[in-house]
């Protein structure tokens, strides 16, 4: 009884959004002992209802056009996603040109160049936020001559 009920959460949860084992595994840990979710996590695995890959993919896919290479890996890292297939992931929905990404975010939030310091520090927190590297942020924001931050 406690395996089909576990089952049936688990395929709730996946119905409503890709998840990783890991995030599974977190959210049925308060229904079921460790053994009895390997289980069920094993038996959808191998009906191909549950992929780490498939996740990383969809996350990317969902993600790309507002965060930078670093935050994407972050965010997959903290879900339990193993290094080798955030780089396929990464690499499948050709995630490579952050400066690209981050120019057109940039121009999407403010479109101008900073006129002051401040306002440069303010542009490049909330790129470096977004998880842009600081040599990216450097290229957006190089027009202004004032580059000390």
């Amino acid at each position: 009884m406690a395996e089909t009920s576990l089952r049936e959460r688990a395929l709730r949860h996946l119905a409503r959004r890709e998840h990783s084992r890991a995030e599974l595994v977190r959210k049925l840990a308060p229904h079921g002992s460790a053994e009895e979710i390997d289980d069920v996590l094993d038996r959808i695995t191998e009906l191909g209802l549950l992929s780490d890959h498939r996740f990383a993919e969809a996350w990317v896919r969902g993600k790309a056009t507002r965060f930078g290479t670093a935050r994407l890996r972050r965010e997959l890292a903290l879900r339990g996603v193993e290094r080798d297939t955030i780089d396929a992931a990464l690499e499948a929905e050709g995630v490579e040109d952050d400066v690209d990404r981050a120019r057109a975010i940039w121009r999407g939030k403010f479109g101008t160049t900073p006129a002051d310091a401040r306002e440069w520090a303010r542009q490049a927190r909330f790129l470096q936020g977004r998880g842009f590297g600081t040599d990216v942020i450097r290229k957006i924001l190089k027009e202004n001559p004032d580059e000390s931050a």
